[in-house]
């Protein structure tokens, strides 16, 4: 089986753990809303690797007049990824504000940069040094059609992984205050992938 997830159904309020098997790679899932939490996976975490996966998911907009925000963030760096519930947290660490604003390190992903402007507008975050993947691969190797590739597409491209992205998790409810092991799952591939894929590009 190409991916699968283990619960550790830790007896917190404030986290939960995962791991998430993917085509042979195995990322430790940390899930939270508690910004001591974020504090301590960002001091804790092996960051030497200058290249961060980046994703957000937030509630699909059914009515155009109504915006919803920003709900989960995902980092993910190699083996190690953070999906911290930016709609549950009380407040959001200054250690959070000066990692992303620091252009040491180069956060990448597919369309990243509406999700960049999005976490800006939504909770004042600012990512200083944000790569899109499929511009940086369409220009690496002079083809346009990669511009419009999604990660699906690069995935398969840069990776040879098939990754699944079904609606049913594309579209949930991701303003939930647990969120479901496929939901989890779903956050953390995108964020691997994105990782795995820049590490390829060498971003």
């Amino acid at each position: 089986m190409a991916i699968s997830i283990v619960d550790y159904e830790l007896p917190y309020e404030t986290h939960n753990e995962y791991d998430v098997s993917f085509h042979g790679d195995r990322i430790h899932t940390l899930v939270t809303h508690s910004s001591s939490i974020v504090d301590s996976w960002l001091a804790q975490t092996n960051l030497q690797s200058r290249i961060v996966g980046l994703d957000v998911e937030w509630r699909p907009n059914f009515n155009r007049s109504i915006e919803n925000p920003v709900a989960t963030l995902q980092l993910c760096v190699g083996p190690d990824c953070l999906i911290y519930q930016l709609l549950h947290t009380q407040h959001i660490p200054q250690a959070l504000h000066a990692f992303l604003a620091n252009r040491s390190y180069t956060f990448v992903g597919v369309g990243i940069g509406s999700d960049v402007e999005k976490l800006l507008l939504d909770y004042g975050l600012h990512v200083a040094n944000a790569v899109d993947l499929a511009v940086f691969a369409a220009n690496r190797f002079g083809s346009s059609e990669l511009r419009n590739a999604g990660l699906k597409g690069l995935a398969r491209q840069m990776l040879g992984k098939e990754v699944q992205k079904p609606n049913r998790i594309t579209m949930s409810r991701w303003d939930n205050q647990w969120l479901t092991c496929d939901q989890v799952q779903y956050a953390c591939v995108d964020a691997f992938l994105s990782f795995e894929i820049g590490r390829h590009l060498n971003v």
